[in-house]
């Protein structure tokens, strides 16, 4: 599954404010709400989501990348989220080192195989440490799209 096909362009971050994990959570869930994917209530149960995920073990995996998600009834279908933190935030990650990169999922309960297909899809793509260090050079949103449009279409 293709990036493109679930990322939100509205909510892509190039420079997250947040500092530490569940701050940047709440962050990346706010830009999917005020992009229209969530209610104002809703929100917070899918941050509750995403950190009941994070406790099973960290989407931090490793290399500056983490992939936090969860399967929420207040969506639809299937919606994401990108963000960088020029910074880094310490997210847990498998190999300590902190968090640059992270691309968030949102899917409906009821489609676990589409959840699961775009986690691999995610993960194949952030594998490409070229990719992940042109996105942690980008400094705006559309130079985050063009970079995950271009890597889908093998420029």
């Amino acid at each position: 599954m293709r990036m493109s096909e679930f990322i939100i362009r509205e909510a892509i971050s190039a420079n997250l404010a947040a500092t530490q994990k569940e701050d940047v959570i709440r962050e990346m869930v706010e830009n999917l709400r005020v992009a229209g994917y969530f209610k104002g209530g809703d929100s917070e149960d899918v941050v509750k989501a995403i950190l009941k995920r994070e406790l099973l073990s960290s989407t931090g995996i490793g290399d500056g990348v983490a992939i936090p998600h969860a399967k929420h009834s207040s969506v639809e279908r299937l919606v994401g989220a990108v963000a960088i933190s020029p910074k880094g935030v310490p997210f847990d990650s498998v190999d300590n080192d902190p968090v640059y990169v992270l691309i968030m999922l949102i899917s409906p309960q009821e489609r676990p195989s589409e959840h699961l297909r775009a986690l691999e899809g995610v993960s194949r793509c952030l594998k490409d440490k070229n990719f992940v260090r042109s996105l942690r050079q980008a400094t705006t949103p559309q130079q985050i799209w063009d970079l995950i449009s271009n890597h889908e279409r093998g420029a």
